[in-house]
Formats: structure tokens, sequence, C-alpha cells
């Protein structure tokens, strides 16, 4: 009984080893180049639908990719913000200072605040500068377009007092009130941008100050030289646009006042239907910028001295003697020659006839001489550059008016 038992196990345990080797060989492939072993028979294997695309195709179900560990929990990645983080995300994008929970680093974080205000304040007040630059560009290319359209009607020639051109002058004197008001708005801005130079040199004293305050850390002074550095360059900005809005305000009165007196002589030259040119005064300041000596008491009354040559010599032989250009282009010579000249107006009667006729005749000449200086005024000469005498001679025939440079 043992020995069947024996050999029934050893013939179970053969054919178990059989059955191994003809799985495994069926399994895995011949690496001798050798066909696998078998029964030889060929299987043909048609491509995948994949495989018939003339383009790659991705497949949603790929294969899965090694397991990752699980991603923390949001308060595992990142710790609840801090005060002083706070301040600091609360900063304006570029600011180079951070809060660093110290009392000077809270100060930083003001100064930045603030500084940012000033260069917003800054910022807006230029685009105001330059919107009234606009303005007042317009508001002078008006003015002049009307100018010149008198002025060219006076030089072809008009009638004196003609009313078109004297609505034209109305019109481009309220143009020249429209520069005064441009001029008033500039004055504004001006005080504006002097305010905000004010905060600038507070920010730089109070910057300044902090430098000394205890328990600072290091980073605490390397924000305040940051932020110093950072007043400073607005500091100029400041005093940039201060000078330019100064500077055009000084332009743009000195402007209106020369037109001002441009606008008398215009009214004169209007008047007389004649053309003349810009204001004496205005050559003058041209000409040079020296001021023309004040007239004193004794210059005003004192008489021409004998043998001096008058400049202009105009007879009243008649009504209505047209001497405005002949008066205006010698003074204008005069002045081109000596900026400083101031001019003497001497009324001259003949000293002949009864005593009567001779006081009659010097009253009238003094009437004359006084048109006359109302004529240099108006073309712009300033009155204290002119003086007024009178005196008889018994070379003229007629009243006349002499004008003198000195």
């Amino acid at each position: 009984m043992g020995g069947r038992i024996v050999r029934a196990a050893a013939i179970g345990a053969a054919i178990l080893l059989g059955g191994c080797s003809g799985g495994a060989f069926d399994i895995f492939p011949s690496l001798s180049g050798e066909p696998p072993s078998g029964s030889g028979e060929t299987i043909t294997v048609g491509p995948s639908p994949a495989e018939q695309q003339s383009q790659p195709v991705i497949a949603s179900s790929a294969a899965p990719s090694a397991p990752q560990a699980p991603a923390p929990s949001a308060s595992a990645q990142t710790p609840p913000p801090s005060p002083a983080a706070k301040e600091t995300a609360s900063q304006p994008a570029g600011s180079q200072a951070s809060a660093t929970g110290t009392f000077v680093g809270t100060k930083v974080v003001q100064f930045r605040r603030e500084l940012e205000s000033l260069k917003s304040a800054i910022g807006n007040a230029n685009a105001r500068y330059q919107q009234l630059r606009s303005v007042t560009e317009q508001d002078a290319q008006r003015y002049y377009a009307i100018v010149a359209a008198i002025s060219a009607r006076l030089q072809i020639g008009t009638t004196p007092g003609n009313p078109v051109l004297v609505s034209q002058w109305n019109t481009a004197q309220s143009e020249l009130d429209r520069i005064l008001t441009d001029i008033a708005a500039l004055n504004t801005l001006a005080n504006d941008v002097a305010s905000q130079a004010t905060l600038s040199s507070y920010l730089i004293d109070s910057i300044g100050a902090a430098y000394t305050l205890s328990g600072a850390v290091e980073a605490d002074h390397r924000h305040l030289a940051e932020l110093e550095d950072d007043v400073n360059r607005t500091v100029v900005l400041v005093d940039r646009l201060l000078g330019e809005v100064n500077d055009t305000i000084s332009r743009q009165t000195a402007y209106v006042n020369n037109e001002r007196r441009n606008l008398t002589t215009l009214s004169l030259a209007i008047k007389n239907g004649d053309l003349f040119g810009p204001s004496l005064a205005n050559r003058a300041f041209a000409v040079a910028s020296a001021k023309a000596p004040t007239a004193g008491p004794a210059r005003a009354t004192a008489p021409p001295a004998d043998g001096r040559q008058p400049l202009v010599v105009i007879r009243f032989d008649r009504e209505d003697v047209p001497y405005e250009q002949a008066l205006y282009s010698a003074i204008s010579q005069a002045i081109d020659r000596k900026p400083t000249a101031t001019f003497d107006v001497v009324a001259v009667s003949p000293n002949r006839g009864t005593p009567a006729e001779t006081v009659l005749n010097a009253n009238k000449a003094k009437h004359e001489a006084e048109r006359v200086f109302r004529s240099l005024v108006d073309m712009g000469l300033p009155s204290q550059r002119v003086t007024l005498t009178a005196r008889t001679s018994t070379a003229v025939a007629a009243n006349e008016v002499h004008v003198y440079v000195r």
C-alpha cells in the first residue's frame, strides 16, 4: 500500500511539472531569436482605432501616474497674516518699505501713505497746469486773430472811427480779459503747488527726525533711507512745477500789460483811420530794459535851451492837422536810438499883434500842446517821460508845437 502511494505522488508531480513548463513558454517570448515553443500557430492582430487616426490621440483615460501625497490644507500652507503683514499688503505697489512691527516701522508706513498722497496731488496739479496752458493759448490765438484783422483793415486804409473796427476792438478787449481770468487760475494753482511744497518739506523733516527714534531695527532705517530718496525726487518735481507756473504767470502778466498798451495805441489808430504800430512803451522795452528817469518838478517847468533843434514841428495853421503818424514815426526812431530818452512838448505862439491876440494865441497853443501830449500817451509813451512848457516867438506866423528829445 505504501509503494502505491509513493508511485502515485511521483506521477502527479511529473504531470504538474510538465504543465508549468508549457505555460511558462506560452507567456514569455523567446530571447534567443528562435520561434517560441507551442503549436506554431500565427495570430494576426489588427491596428487599434487610435492607431488608425492620422493625428495622435491622447486618451482621456491615461495610465494612472504615481500616487501623490495629499495636498496640505490651507491652514498648513500659509500661516495667518500678522498685523504687520496686513499693513504691508495695504501699501501701494512698488513700495520698498514694509512694516516691521516697531513704532518706527509704523511711522514708515504712515510716511509712505503721505508721500503717495503728495504724488497724486502733484499729478493733478500738473494736469491742471497743462489744461490752463492750452486754454490760454486758445485765448491768445483768438485775440491775435482779431487784432490782425483790425491791423490789416487799417493798413489798406479805412475811414476814421470805422464802426466795424470799433466792434472788433471791443471783442479783442474781451479776449484779453479772458487771459486775465486764466492768470487768476494760474495764481490759484501756484498757491496749491506751494502748499504741496510745504508738505514735502514736512516729510523731509519728519523722516530725518525718525532716524533718532529708539526701538528701531536695521530694516527700519533702510526703509527710511529709501523713503527719503523717494521724497527728494518728489521735491524736485514740486519745485520744477512751481517754477514753471510762476514763470508762466510772469510771462502772461507782462504780455497782457503790453497788449493793453497796444490796444490803446490801436484805438487811436482806429479813431484816425491810420495804422501806427505797437505802443511806444513796448518799443522802448524791446530796445532796452533800462528804466526811464522820472521827471522832477524843475524839469517839468524848465523851458528848452535856445539853439536846440526840435525833433518834430507841428504847425496848426488849419483845422484837423493830421500829425499823429509823423509824430509816432519820429518818436519811435528816437526811442530806437536812445531807449531812455525823454521829450519836451513846447507850445510856441506868435508874439505879434495886440496884447489880446497874443494872449489868445498863447492859450490856443497850450491846448494844442496838450492834445499832442495826449496823443503821445495814447501811443504808449509813459506820461512821466513827457514835459509840457510854453513860450512865444517872433519867428513863427501861426501856433506851433515843438517836440524836443533829450
